[in-house]
């Protein structure tokens, strides 16, 4: 096992470690041989045929009408409330635009072909299996093609929309979520969830299987024996997201997600090795899904740090040599920069030692590109009462902290970015006027040990704020980022132009667009529903439109994000009015209970003791989990005495930290109380010291 695992190591983990330096020069325009374009990195014009853009999933678009002199008056042009006014569901289907029309999937599932001139529904092809996460259709071979639930995959006809063909496969996992890649008549096909994971090419004109990928090798593959015993049968390994594929090379890019273990994928106690090809970039033979090589981002993780996004493919200048190279990485914070020929690292990688514990069989290195992560890696202890409200990078009080890669059992320990931080399965976008890579990211911090059911526990009271970064991918260095009020890290796809332009939707309903050179806003259009998906550009009839899909869904705000199903396109000269502003969502995490009045448990709060609302029972037991707080949420008016009380058949001291004012800061013993005067209206979050996960919040009105 160990010559294999050293062998996978040198092969695709960080075999070039070339020197790193001061780089220049403009992305290569075309082929350096001067022959045709290459396929997967020339930009869209007037269409916009995949989600991601083009086969790179570049998110740029060629037209350039748009520009910074005359943003200011771009405006909607039409709006298309496609399912007729829904206000509820999962909305993460970014449209594509082939021929000047816009296809797209609703909340529900069904599809609809809008007209990218009027705005007018063309047709709607309404599924029959039931509500299904969707990210987006593939157009080509005149059909459209989607999933239904119970994985099937529909291709319906471009230009009836009815039901061309229907095929079901269900021996890889679930097919849903992941949007479809169509090229030279293949689906290239995602599944999500599943015991293990799988990459899928299927005919597109009759849906019959050609090859599959697993995402974890069977035995005797290569890569088997990186899982201990048994272990890679249900190690998960799921792709979770659409390829990158280079037609000119014959290769695709699958981005495979975290590991798991039979508990939790937190716990890699019982799957001791790498776990390949968990939590790894996997390029792929299109002609016969044969593996040709790979790069894992995480050994053995146990911490749901997966990186599943998008590869984005860009041809480059590299210590002056042209590159084509493939962008890997989100939710660790930093670009892992491969060569997409053979998994070489042009600007340098390295294995550097981590954190270990043994009884979670940790991995003692982990690979770290020398010019570093463009995020915080390590979350910051700062004294209460003088932290800058809503800093991302702050830690709720008395939960041990952590950096990136620090490893947890029993204990939660608390890090950045987190599982839902980073930039998570956003599509970002590589500009060839900056030669930038950009993403939309979150400051998400979470609590990671094997006393947490799934993947981590994000504190309740923790700013769940956010960001825009724009990394130069000829440096791996960052050109410029910018703080946002919310996490950007969860569907808020980001487009780039020609003309100097960056579109990026918020979870409030604004759609945003920045000068892609320095973030600096240029101009914001209220959309009405939270925008979880890419913003696209195309042309109709000489003119160009901006379009994007706002229907909202519930990560990381939860029902506190507003929904809807706007279908919106913008055109320099638009006058549609914009949307009614929705209630903003809540940036700091909830507490787990509804809002209870505070004349109905007199003003006071028990510590270290549930609560059942129906019935205002307080438990009959000391507890220490999250909602150990009776009531977690108390409703009083300003001015109101608040008790905090250790219930007296507790065990030992407990007490009550507000965070992060730093209003008190108290320890009690069984039976003894404490009391607060609220003189100001707010919410005021407070955790325990002796068990932090125990939050509550007083909300003052």
């Amino acid at each position: 096992m160990a010559e294999i695992q050293r062998r996978e190591f040198f092969k695709g983990a960080a075999a070039a470690a070339i020197g790193v330096g001061a780089l220049s020069g403009a992305p290569a325009a075309a082929d350096p041989a001067g022959h045709r374009p290459p396929i997967a990195t020339t930009p869209g014009g007037r269409d916009f045929p995949k989600v991601g853009g083009n086969l790179g999933n570049q998110n740029y678009s060629a037209l350039d009408d748009l520009h910074r002199g005359n943003v200011r008056k771009l405006g909607a042009a039409w709006v298309n409330r496609i399912e007729g006014g829904l206000t509820t569901g999962t909305n993460q289907s970014t449209a594509v635009a082939v021929d000047g029309v816009l296809y797209i999937e609703s909340a529900p599932g069904n599809v609809f072909a809008v007209d990218g001139r009027t705005g007018v529904t063309k047709w709607v092809y309404r599924q029959t299996r039931g509500t299904l996460t969707r990210r987006g259709v593939a157009v080509g071979d005149g059909k459209v093609f989607t999933h239904a639930n119970g994985s099937w995959i529909v291709a319906l006809d471009r230009e009836t929309g009815a039901v061309a063909w229907e095929k079901q496969i269900t021996e890889y996992g679930s097919l849903e979520k992941v949007a479809i890649v169509h090229h030279e008549g293949r689906l290239y096909l995602s599944t999500a969830d599943g015991d293990r994971g799988a990459g899928l090419a299927v005919d597109a004109d009759t849906g019959e299987l050609l090859w599959h990928f697993w995402g974890i090798p069977g035995p005797g593959e290569f890569g088997n024996d990186t899982w201990e015993g048994e272990s890679w049968a249900e190690g998960g390994a799921t792709p979770w997201i659409h390829p990158a594929i280079d037609p000119d090379l014959g290769l695709a890019y699958w981005t495979f997600g975290n590991a798991r273990g039979s508990r939790s994928s937190q716990d890699g106690s019982e799957r001791g090795g790498m776990n390949l090809f968990a939590n790894s970039l996997v390029a792929i033979d299109l002609a016969t899904g044969e593996y040709r090589w790979h790069f894992q981002s995480v050994h053995h993780d146990i911490w749901d740090m997966d990186n599943v996004m998008a590869p984005v493919l860009a041809d480059v200048r590299i210590h002056g040599r042209p590159r084509k190279v493939v962008i890997y990485g989100s939710k660790t914070g930093m670009y892992y920069i491969l060569d997409r020929e053979n998994g070489s690292a042009p600007l340098g990688i390295d294995e550097r030692p981590v954190p270990q514990e043994p009884r979670q069989k940790t991995w003692p290195t982990q690979p770290f590109p020398r010019q570093g992560p463009w995020t915080e890696t390590t979350v910051v202890d700062q004294p209460l009462g003088t932290a800058i409200p809503g800093d991302p990078n702050r830690a709720v009080p008395h939960y041990a902290r952590g950096s990136l890669f620090t490893p947890h059992w029993d204990v939660p320990v608390l890090s950045i970015p987190g599982h839902g931080g980073g930039a998570d399965w956003s599509h970002q976008s590589f500009s060839h006027r900056t030669g930038c890579v950009y993403t939309g990211f979150g400051y998400v911090a979470a609590a990671h040990s094997l006393t947490e059911s799934s993947n981590g526990l994000r504190p309740p009271g923790e700013y769940q704020t956010g960001g825009i970064v724009a990394v130069d991918v000829r440096t791996n260095q960052v050109r410029w980022k910018k703080r946002m009020p919310y996490s950007l890290a969860h569907g808020n796809g980001i487009l780039t132009s020609a003309g100097g332009l960056l579109f990026i939707g918020q979870p409030d309903g604004y759609l945003l667009c920045l000068d892609a050179d320095n973030g600096r806003e240029l101009w914001r259009f209220q959309c009405g529903a939270a925008i979880s998906s890419s913003p696209i550009l195309y042309e109709v009839d000489g003119e160009q439109y901006v379009a994007v899909y706002a229907g909202g869904t519930g990560i990381p705000y939860g029902n506190s994000a507003p929904r809807g199903d706007f279908l919106w396109a913008f055109k320099l000269g638009g006058r549609v009015a914009p949307a009614p502003v929705p209630p903003p969502p809540v940036a700091r995490r909830p507490v787990s209970g509804a809002p209870v009045d505070g004349s109905a448990v007199r003003d006071t709060v028990i510590i270290g003791r549930t609560y059942d609302p129906a019935t205002g029972a307080i438990g009959a037991t000391e507890s220490t989990a999250v909602n150990a707080m009776a009531p977690t949420h108390l409703r009083v008016p300003v001015g109101t005495a608040v008790t905090f009380t250790n219930h007296a058949g507790n065990a030992g001291t407990r007490g009550a930290t507000q965070f992060f004012e730093g209003l008190f800061d108290v320890r009690l013993a069984p039976g003894e109380s404490h009391t607060h005067t609220f003189t100001a209206k707010g919410e005021y979050f407070f955790n325990d010291p002796a068990s932090p996960r125990s939050t509550g919040k007083i909300e003052v009105v």
